[in-house]
């Protein structure tokens, strides 16, 4: 089962591991963690005091309701010391604001009601409540939802119309810098045991142009000294030779360079490249930014390179072998965009 989380899960995993003081429940979320490293049912069973069976049942827990389902409570215990009426009151305060820890909740209610809660009995009426441990998720904050489902409905248009020949593909450029980025890994506990890694001191970066197919999930990436006018025909060009036959349809953002006029003129001459702009802030619109982090996870976060060239050389060698990770980009490049929430954001 090894890799099955993903970086977010794995995230809020932890962050619930260190809230929770459940002992039973930090011990599910312990051997999830465990088989996502790589760990086998036998090993994470005799580590934990566990037997395989209620490790499997922890499994098909999490497999049928998810994080929620692996730390579900069965609540047998009395009245909650909070009436119904405070109860709607407290929902709308964790509506309004997110409390980063179930401490500060049980402050709160100490504070409004002048009632005492113990962190494990403030953490089982939350999820009573209906309350999660995760993260906020981030959107532009000048996102038009109007405008998002506008361009949705044009994009099913130009899916449902699609031709034997023709392809959708999503267009973007990205910036890698050459400095190692770090991130969440398994680190044996305490100060002795932290672990370090290099970095760089320079701010070199490879400017890199591609677009990626909705289909195959196959990518054409160049190298670019900067994007611009120029570097978008010639990407255009790689993408008419790569495809022969057929219309393309071609996903972009509002980049000045992509309405210039050098663009503009090459798009009169191969009238089979139509070219779609995405409403102003909308990445979570265009496919290819998953692949951009996708390819931070695999090459960049926590790896240390020497020179640019090295950096260079592995990235380009990434895109190169995509192929490699086809059953992870089936499930990551799915066309299943959120648009912008229409519920009042947290400011």
């Amino acid at each position: 089962m090894h890799n099955f989380l993903t970086d977010e899960q794995v995230l809020i995993l932890k962050q619930a591991h260190r809230t929770i003081r459940d002992k039973k429940l930090a011990d599910r979320i312990k051997a999830i963690l465990s088989l996502n490293t790589g760990f086998d049912y036998v090993q994470v069973a005799q580590i934990l005091l566990l037997d395989e069976i209620t490790l499997r049942r922890y499994v098909e827990k999490f497999q049928k309701k998810g994080i929620d389902g692996l730390l579900e409570f069965k609540y047998t215990g009395g009245q909650t010391k909070l009436t119904l009426a405070q109860e709607e009151e407290l929902k709308s305060y964790l509506q309004e604001n997110t409390p980063r820890i179930a401490k500060e909740v049980v402050g709160y209610v100490k504070k409004q009601y002048g009632m005492k809660f113990s962190v494990i009995g403030i953490t089982k009426l939350l999820h009573r409540l209906n309350f999660t441990y995760k993260k906020p998720k981030i959107i532009p904050g000048k996102a038009d939802r109007a405008k998002q489902e506008q361009f949705l409905q044009t994009y099913q248009n130009i899916k449902g119309k699609l031709g034997l020949h023709d392809e959708i593909y999503f267009g973007d450029a990205t910036h890698p810098e050459h400095n190692t980025k770090p991130s969440y890994g398994w680190i044996l506990k305490g100060k002795a045991n932290d672990k370090f890694i290099k970095t760089n001191t320079g701010r070199e970066r490879l400017n890199l142009n591609g677009v990626l197919n909705l289909k195959n999930h196959t990518a054409l990436v160049l190298e670019e000294e900067t994007i611009n006018s120029e570097s978008t025909v010639r990407l255009l060009e790689k993408l008419k030779q790569a495809q022969p036959k057929g219309k393309i349809y071609l996903i972009l953002d509002n980049a000045r360079y992509h309405h210039s006029k050098l663009v503009k003129a090459w798009l009169k001459q191969h009238r089979r490249f139509k070219l779609i702009f995405l409403p102003p802030y909308s990445p979570n619109l265009n496919l290819i930014e998953r692949l951009w982090r996708f390819f931070h996870q695999k090459v960049t976060w926590n790896h240390y390179f020497e020179s640019i060239e090295e950096f260079r050389k592995v990235t380009l060698k990434f895109f190169h072998n995509l192929n490699r990770h086809k059953k992870e980009l089936e499930t990551l490049l799915t066309d299943s965009f959120q648009l912008v929430p229409i519920q009042k954001l947290q400011t």
